[in-house]
């Protein structure tokens, strides 16, 4: 129940989209009725089309992701332990912040080929910098209070880390982790469109070019509520590791 009343303008804007439909409002080849939509995305279904672009798409992301996190977590702490080196690499990884992932796949294509790394290596851009920054920003920003004790205790420069710094760099990787996901489907959609044989992003190419404005519908109604899912079981996942960890900030040696 605590969550019905988030449903109350998405489903406002359906039922004004199927009254505007049937008043004739909207020219229906440019903006099909719900009613021929949901027909289309019955009989994809059926086919078996939509789950099949809807895995390919899925896989895609949650592989690029994982590499992504594995290449800039341990990256993040080594710059944020290491300031100068940061100073140094700061200006070339700026450089690179700035250029979007979508304007390299000519390149990366001449590279790595029309296959699955050229879309890997822009999904694996486009999550690097949110959870790399964050991770900087939560190890380097940590309570200079909560250091000063842990010298108090006499942790070494590992248990500083390990039951301090890490810790309380958790919420704000966390944070840097959902904007990954979120930038890995948007990165993951641009290239399917441009070079793609499979995926939701090349279906909604497929359709635009054989004039099926419902099947586009389709393909972005289903990236959105694919996302809105994913997102949903993250944060309860972030939920169960943040209570996690603060009962572990509850046990301090004695």
């Amino acid at each position: 129940m605590k969550y019905l009343h988030k449903l109350i303008l998405p489903l406002f804007l359906l039922l004004l989209w199927g009254i505007g439909s049937r008043a004739g409002w909207f020219n229906s080849y440019l903006l099909p009725a719900p009613s021929t939509v949901w027909d289309a995305a019955l009989g994809l279904l059926q086919k078996g089309s939509l789950f099949q672009h809807l895995s390919v798409s899925l896989y895609r992301v949650l592989a690029g992701f994982l590499i992504s996190f594995a290449i800039a977590f341990p990256f993040g702490v080594f710059m944020a332990l290491h300031k100068k080196t940061y100073s140094a690499f700061m200006p070339l990884l700026e450089f690179i912040r700035h250029l979007p992932p979508i304007a390299l796949i000519p390149l990366l294509i001449l590279w790595l080929g029309i296959g699955e790394p050229p879309k890997l290596t822009v999904i694996i851009l486009a999550a690097f910098f949110p959870i790399f920054l964050n991770t900087i920003s939560g190890i380097a920003n940590c309570d200079p209070k909560l250091l000063e004790v842990g010298k108090i205790f006499a942790f070494t420069a590992r248990e500083q880390f390990f039951r301090i710094r890490l810790p309380q760099a958790v919420p704000q990787i966390l944070v840097g982790m959902q904007l990954g996901l979120g930038y890995s489907w948007r990165s993951l959609i641009g290239a399917e469109l441009i070079a793609a044989s499979s995926g939701i992003g090349y279906m909604i190419m497929d359709a635009e070019q054989l004039s099926r404005p419902d099947i586009i519908l389709v393909g972005i109604f289903s990236i959105g509520l694919l996302g809105c899912l994913i997102d949903f079981l993250f944060l309860i996942i972030s939920e169960k590791i943040l209570r996690q960890n603060i009962r572990k900030d509850e046990v301090w040696p004695e």
